[in-house]
């Protein structure tokens, strides 16, 4: 028994493509691809005439867990640099979390993800207290959802080495587990917390995991400063001796790099992911996208998960830079990345891929083709046109609605949950 998708515009992003076509949907996978597809016994008929199905987009780097920082109040003391603003606003956030916080900043996260048509998320956590089973918490909150998630946990030394060898733990823990709609990478925060020991640590886990390290690079000159300071050595070349430059990296930021080093990272075939809201409201600089290579991707990091919007930022603030990107193949790297995680075709929209599918309400007032397609993301679409999603298979979104969890339930506990992380932060202010 199937599902038919019948009469809607099918959207491909690279290759552009815009073509009305009906897709049929079978065990988590699209199985057919044509016009007039003829329904099977038992197949649900679905008419989208008139309607957008594009692929499911992807948040290549996000922290499910500052989702309850919405609104919090600030710290007594005006951060003045992005040192501070680590150490006063997200070091204190991240400590005050326990698991039953976590979960509910991970499920009200992913709703909001699935709101704004983002099937997969790659997600960075800490929670510095609550470190054991903190990524199986993560992925109950994401799968309560029905998204997919690719998780890993940020190993640093910046409580110890006893935090450092939990957190080494807990990464490589959640790795042996992980299956269905779940994966798990090596996560690590920025160079200059990480000592000798905690790169060695993360090489021989991702040697033993067979993935890939998801690590903040140089989002602020502080990470060089103290790299060197501390270790003689600048970010890029402790990680590259360390092995830890490699095709199966995720590099979230790289805002300050000198060309060779940009050029370095990009030789080693990392994925790197440009996330400029985050860095635009940070005040960190400017990310040179337009230099990223081939690999190149976009991410949230924690602002919210909405991917449209991301891309419109990064095509407007990349434009204000004289560095222009191509935004389209920015999301199709996110869901190459994806492809890559879970061992099966993730974005196209083809018999054999996974059926991660959205439908928009997007009545095109013009034209659409493959040549014009950029324009509608940049100047058309946004997540307010999101009708529907579907994930695996199965609809996650219905006309507007959350059919998997409760949207109502989720943000009063939310609401009820900040109340307590609030407290506990205005407690060790």
């Amino acid at each position: 028994m199937g599902t038919i998708l019948k009469g809607g515009t099918v959207i491909e992003l690279e290759p552009a493509c815009a073509e009305v076509v009906d897709l049929r949907v079978e065990g988590g996978y699209i199985v057919e691809r044509g016009a007039g597809l003829v329904p099977q016994p038992g197949d649900e008929v679905l008419d989208f005439s008139r309607k957008w199905v594009m692929p499911g987009l992807v948040c290549a780097h996000h922290h499910l867990y500052s989702t309850l920082a919405r609104g919090m109040p600030p710290p007594t003391e005006r951060p003045q640099d992005f040192q501070q603003v680590l150490e006063r606003v997200w070091w204190k956030l991240d400590q005050a979390l326990d698991l039953d916080l976590v979960q509910v900043s991970a499920t009200l996260g992913a709703l909001d993800a699935l709101a704004c048509g983002t099937t997969t998320v790659f997600d960075h956590h800490a929670s510095p207290k609550a470190i054991a089973g903190s990524l199986v918490r993560v992925a109950r909150g994401v799968n309560d959802v029905g998204l997919r998630g690719v998780l890993c946990y940020e190993v640093t030394d910046r409580l110890g080495a006893v935090g450092r060898e939990d957190g080494l733990a807990e990464t490589v823990s959640f790795q042996k587990k992980a299956r269905g709609r779940f994966r798990g990478m090596v996560g690590a925060h920025a160079s200059f917390t990480l000592s000798r020991e905690a790169l060695d640590g993360l090489r021989h886990a991702c040697e033993g995991t067979g993935t890939g390290l998801h690590i903040h690079l140089v989002e602020d000159p502080v990470d060089e400063r103290l790299s060197r300071e501390r270790y003689d050595e600048a970010p890029v070349a402790r990680l590259a001796e360390a092995g830890l430059l490699t095709p199966k990296s995720v590099v979230a930021h790289v805002v300050h790099l000198s060309w060779p080093e940009l050029s370095q990272v990009i030789a080693s075939g990392a994925w790197l992911v440009h996330n400029p809201r985050s860095n635009m409201n940070n005040q960190v600089g400017y990310a040179p996208a337009g230099k990223f290579g081939a690999r190149a991707m976009l991410g949230t990091d924690g602002i919210g998960a909405d991917m449209f919007s991301e891309a419109q930022i990064a095509h407007f603030r990349a434009l204000e830079a004289g560095q222009p990107i191509d935004v389209l193949k920015y999301l199709t790297n996110g869901q190459r990345l994806a492809t890559e995680a879970f061992g099966e075709p993730v974005g196209p929209m083809r018999p054999g891929a996974c059926a991660d599918l959205v439908v928009l309400d997007y009545k095109s007032p013009t034209p659409v083709s493959a040549g014009n397609l950029a324009g509608h993301f940049l100047y058309g679409l946004s997540a307010r046109h999101v009708e529907s999603v579907m994930v695996d298979g199965m609809w996650r979104l219905w006309n507007r609605r959350a059919l998997s969890a409760d949207a109502d339930v989720v943000a009063e506990q939310a609401r009820q949950s900040s109340q307590v992380l609030w407290a506990r932060l205005a407690e060790a202010a």
